[in-house]
């Protein structure tokens, strides 16, 4: 009785903590920009609040020949859920946003697409989860949006902060910022 009830705690405990995560928004079928906002608005209920966000930024697809751009953006959250369930809630929140996973592993077009970058300093690699992710090194499209608002944050397993690591990538994809009626109106407002 006594190790299930300090097992009981200690998930009590773990549950009640504050844990930072870092997370990718990226898509680009549909309206992209409403989306985004969808997505972090679904982010914020189901998964904790949201602490900071990058600006959008606009780039060509990676990994595949579209004729459509992906439009991304990084959040940083602050949530009780554990990696795994907090994976569980974003490919929830993918779905509901029309998300279609296909069986094969290539990239292909998508409305949106939630990959979670880094979470505390945690490594995680099992069939499920790969934290950090795996690829966030190699590509300018994650690194630009992550070191403007975590450029000091040391990947976990490079021993590297986000800012050296976008200094060292070769990926020769353009990121741009994206404007637009909208972001520019909101730009406007602010104080």
């Amino acid at each position: 009785m006594k190790k299930f009830r300090s097992l009981y705690f200690c998930k009590l405990k773990t549950a009640m903590a504050k844990n930072v995560a870092y997370i990718l928004l990226g898509g680009n079928v549909g309206n992209r920009e409403q989306l985004l906002a969808e997505a972090i608005d679904k982010i914020e209920h189901s998964a904790g609040p949201i602490l900071t966000l990058s600006t959008i930024y606009e780039t060509d697809s990676w990994g595949f020949e579209s004729g459509e751009k992906f439009l991304n953006q990084v959040i940083k959250i602050n949530t009780s859920l554990s990696p795994h369930d907090l994976l569980y809630q974003l490919k929830k929140i993918e779905t509901s946003l029309g998300r279609i996973r296909k069986k094969s592993k290539e990239y292909t077009n998508r409305t949106i697409d939630l990959d979670i970058l880094l979470f505390q300093d945690l490594i995680i690699h099992d069939s499920d989860l790969n934290i950090p992710h795996p690829r966030m090194h190699l590509r300018k499209f994650t690194l630009v949006p992550l070191a403007e608002i975590a450029g000091l944050e040391v990947h976990p397993e490079l021993n590297l902060n986000i800012d050296e690591l976008l200094k060292q990538c070769q990926d020769d994809l353009k990121v741009h910022v994206f404007s637009s009626p909208k972001t520019m109106a909101m730009a406007n407002h602010e104080v």
